[in-house]
């Protein structure tokens, strides 16, 4: 086998492996899948509650410590993107998909079923919030900074490959590129393309509910399976136009779709609620964010522990790969406190005036206007539950279009940088991969998608995101301890550097002076 193309060859045969274990033997897969799940939350949810708590302690240490100053790239690099573009891509590359999919059913769903305490009362409407936060706070954010500074630092600072096993280049050296670094690149892309495939199994999921709730369509594999046929063709064709066209457009696009939606409850809701249930939110999880951080329930069944933040954080870990992945690329001549405080901080108030205006809306129209119908629907179907809400709107049927296309658009932008992170990697770190790779894991991408909701629908979905976040979680507190390493070494290299700097300039004056 061409050793230039081993990662590429050995990781598309184990995606194909799994499709073809779905399509042959569903149950069977959906069995393994959900035994797994079983054996993670019950014997490893501390390690993954731990690792996630260590990743953003890291983050805070590398952005405020003596390495903030270090620039990802050469002294002389500036960013490549105005700050507001490269908020709005990373963004889009993330998230979106996710809160839109979840930006109603969650806060309801912890209103109805809190974690402790009475359910369907103001008790658990502040746990509900709280726990939203927790879930999409700086945890979340911060696994997508661990990655994405450290392949930033080697890539640009150091000029490594493009792929994450650069970063472990001060524990193994030039190992990065024999079996081990090919392995772990391997590990990254199975991350990558589980991940991206679920985001698509939930947005299709939820297009298919709106379909249904507007036109009738039947909720059914056929037409998920339309619906994921299409926007594959969409995403593969976007892709070949390259980082600067397509995706910065799109991530634009993104940003006033969702601006024009977030406007739109804010001011036509229950606005001044809207701002309290903000406010009271990030005070309550502000005050609360460690014992949140380790709540393991150890005296219980942990059940809800389980079917939530274990879901959570296991999901931001198996999507750090390919958010970090893409975020390096983007950030290219930004300090190291910069990016922290940008990637860390900055995407996670816009996802709690999100909760706050769309989730919150809802537990004010089920609390304090007694509709309790909305809470009904949201427990018997999650998908649905954004269209319900919006019922209780004028112009209903244009917010449900509205919120279908903004999960579409949301979907291609993290499909675009899916595909252009599997291409760096497949062809060892090529900042610019070939279009053909790019192509086919588009398409693996959609097939693993079909697979996974064949086997199981959201639990299956839930399942091997789960799954995938244990080597994972390994691999990135692995990654902290040779990031440590790497930036301890530049800082010891950069006297030196301004020795030589210094003397250069001397010889150029003395030049002159002659």
């Amino acid at each position: 086998m061409n050793s230039k193309k081993a990662v590429f060859y050995t990781s598309l045969a184990i995606s194909l492996g799994i499709i073809s274990i779905g399509v042959f033997m569903p149950k069977q897969l959906e069995t393994f899948s959900n035994s797994s799940l079983h054996f993670i939350y019950n014997n490893l949810g501390w390690f993954i509650l731990g690792s996630v708590f260590i990743f953003f302690a890291f983050c805070m240490y590398m952005g405020l410590s003596k390495f903030g100053h270090i620039r990802l790239g050469d002294d002389s690099d500036r960013p490549e993107y105005k700050t507001a573009t490269w908020i709005g891509m990373l963004f889009s590359s993330s998230i979106g998909i996710s809160l839109v999919f979840w930006g109603v059913a969650e806060p309801v769903s912890y209103y109805i079923d809190p974690p402790f305490g009475k359910a369907s009362s103001e008790e658990s409407a502040k746990l509900a919030m709280q726990f939203v936060y927790l879930h999409w706070g700086v945890s979340a954010w911060a696994c997508y900074a661990l990655v994405g500074v450290s392949l930033a630092f080697f890539q640009f600072r150091k000029k490594l490959p493009s792929s994450l096993s650069s970063v472990f280049y001060p524990l193994i050296g030039d190992k990065i590129r024999g079996p081990i670094g090919k392995a772990i690149d391997v590990i990254v892309i199975l991350s990558i393309v589980i991940g991206i495939a679920t985001s698509l199994g939930f947005g299709t999921l939820q297009v298919n509910s709106g379909m249904n709730f507007l036109w009738g369509l039947p909720v059914n594999m056929n037409t998920q399976a339309i619906i994921i046929i299409v926007v594959t063709f969409i995403y593969v064709a976007s892709t070949v136009s390259g980082l600067q066209g397509a995706m910065k457009h799109l991530s634009n696009l993104n940003m006033l779709l969702a601006f024009a939606l977030l406007g739109f409850v804010l001011f036509l809701g229950p606005t001044q609620t809207i701002f309290k249930i903000f406010f009271q939110g990030v005070g309550d999880y502000a005050q609360n964010f460690v014992s949140m951080s380790f709540r393991t329930e150890p005296y219980s069944d942990g059940s809800w522990i389980a079917s939530w933040t274990l879901f959570y954080f296991g999901w931001w870990i198996a999507w750090a790969p390919l958010v970090g992945s893409f975020v390096a690329r983007i950030s290219k001549g930004r300090t190291i406190k910069e990016f922290m405080m940008g990637a860390v901080f900055i995407p996670v108030l816009g996802s709690f005036l999100w909760f706050a205006v769309m989730g919150g809306s809802a537990i004010h129209i089920i609390q304090n206007m007694g509709e309790t119908a909305l809470a009904t629907a949201v427990s018997t179907d999650v998908t649905s539950a954004l269209f319900k809400f919006f019922e209780y709107f004028p112009m209903s049927a244009f917010l449900s279009i509205l919120a279908m296309v903004l999960v579409l658009v949301f979907f291609i932008t993290s499909a675009n940088s899916a595909v252009f992170v599997l291409g760096m990697i497949s062809e060892n770190g090529n900042p610019l991969p070939s279009h053909p790779t790019k192509i086919i894991w588009g398409i693996v991408i959609a097939a693993i998608s079909v697979v996974l909701i064949m086997t199981g629908g959201l639990s299956g979905l839930q399942s091997s995101l789960v799954a995938a976040a244990v080597p994972l979680a390994v691999l990135m507190l692995i990654m902290c301890y040779s990031t440590y390493k790497g930036l301890q070494g530049e800082l010891r290299l950069s006297p030196q550097k301004k020795n030589i700097e210094t003397e250069e300039k001397m010889k150029v004056h003395e030049k002159q002076a002659l």
